[in-house]
C-alpha cells in the first residue's frame, strides 16, 4: 500500500519535471555553450542517476513519512487502522476457507464404499477423519439416519445453513472498514478545507499558496482512505467468490449424499 501511494507521487514528481524540461526547450534560450556541456556531462549524470536509484528506497520512505505528516497524523493513521484491520480479517477469512475446500467426489466415493462395508457407522467415520464444513454436514445428517430420510434431509439442510454463517463471519466488519475508510479521509478533507478558509480569513486576502496548501493537505486523507477501500473491496469480492464455489459444492454434494442414503435404505429394506 506504500509503496503503491508513493509511486503516484513520484510518477506525478516525474511528470511535473518532465513539464518543465519541455518548456524550457521549447523556449530555446539555453546558449550552444550550455548544450555542450551538457554533453560533456552526461557520463556523470547516468553514474548520479544510478545513485539516485540505488538511493530510491530511502527517498521513497521520507516521501511517505512527509505526506503522512502532511496529511495530519490523526486522520491519517485512523485511516491507515482500517487498512491494517480489515486486511487482517481478510487474510483471516482466506485461510480458513481455503482450509474448508473438501474434495467432494472423493469424499462421497469413500462415503459410497464405507455404506456397502459396513453401514452408517463406517460413514460417520471418513466424515470425522475429513475436514471442512461438507463433511460436517454429511456427519450431521447420517448421524440422524435411524429417525428417517426425511429427517436426514432436514438435518442436512439445516446444517448447511449453520455451515453457511460460519463461512461468511466477519465479512460484515470488512464492509464497515471499506465504509469507514473513504469516511475519514473525506472528513478529514473537510476539516483541511476549513482551516484553509480560516487561514483566508486570518489573512484577509486570498492567497493563492494559502489556499493550494490548505487544499492539498486535505486532499491526502480522501486519496488514502479511497486506496484503502479499494484494496479493501477487491479482497471482499474475492472471498464472496469464494463462499459461492464452496456454497454451490455443499448443495450439490448434500444432493448426492441423500441418493446414496436412499440406496443404502433400499438395499436395507430389500435384508
Amino acid at each position: 500500500m506504500k509503496k503503491v501511494f508513493a509511486t503516484i507521487m513520484v510518477l506525478a514528481a516525474l511528470s511535473f519535471g518532465s513539464v518543465a524540461l519541455m518548456a524550457q526547450e521549447a523556449e530555446g534560450q539555453a546558449p550552444a555553450a550550455q548544450e555542450e556541456q551538457v554533453v560533456e556531462d552526461a557520463a556523470p549524470a547516468v553514474e548520479v542517476a544510478e545513485v539516485a536509484e540505488a538511493g530510491g528506497v530511502v527517498a521513497l520512505h521520507k516521501t511517505l513519512k512527509t505526506k503522512f505528516i502532511e496529511g495530519g497524523a490523526g486522520f491519517m493513521a485512523a485511516t491507515l487502522l482500517c487498512l491494517v484491520f480489515g486486511l487482517a480479517l481478510c487474510i483471516e477469512r482466506i485461510i480458513y476457507l481455503s482450509l474448508s475446500k473438501t474434495n467432494t467426489k472423493a469424499l462421497l466415493a469413500n462415503i459410497e464404499a464405507a455404506l456397502k462395508k459396513g453401514g452408517i457407522e463406517e460413514a460417520l467415520e471418513v466424515c470425522r477423519n475429513t475436514r471442512g464444513p461438507v463433511a460436517s454436514i454429511f456427519y450431521q445428517g447420517l448421524s440422524r439416519y435411524d429417525e428417517g430420510i426425511e429427517v436426514v434431509e432436514k438435518t442436512v439442510a439445516s446444517y448447511g445453513g449453520v455451515q453457511l454463517g460460519l463461512l461468511e463471519k466477519n465479512l460484515s466488519w470488512i464492509t464497515l472498514f471499506i465504509a469507514i475508510a473513504p469516511s475519514l479521509g473525506f472528513l478529514g478533507t473537510i476539516i483541511g478545507m476549513i482551516a484553509a478558509f480560516d487561514k483566508i480569513q486570518q489573512v484577509g486576502d486570498i492567497s493563492a499558496t494559502v489556499v493550494a496548501g490548505g487544499i492539498k493537505v486535505a486532499l491526502l486523507t480522501t486519496l488514502l482512505g479511497l486506496i484503502i477501500a479499494i484494496v479493501l473491496q477487491i479482497f471482499y469480492n474475492y472471498i464472496l467468490s469464494v463462499i459461492e464455489g464452496l456454497v454451490n459444492e455443499m448443495e450439490d454434494s448434500s444432493i448426492s449424499l441423500l441418493d446414496l442414503v436412499v440406496e443404502f435404505d433400499a438395499a436395507q429394506k430389500k435384508k
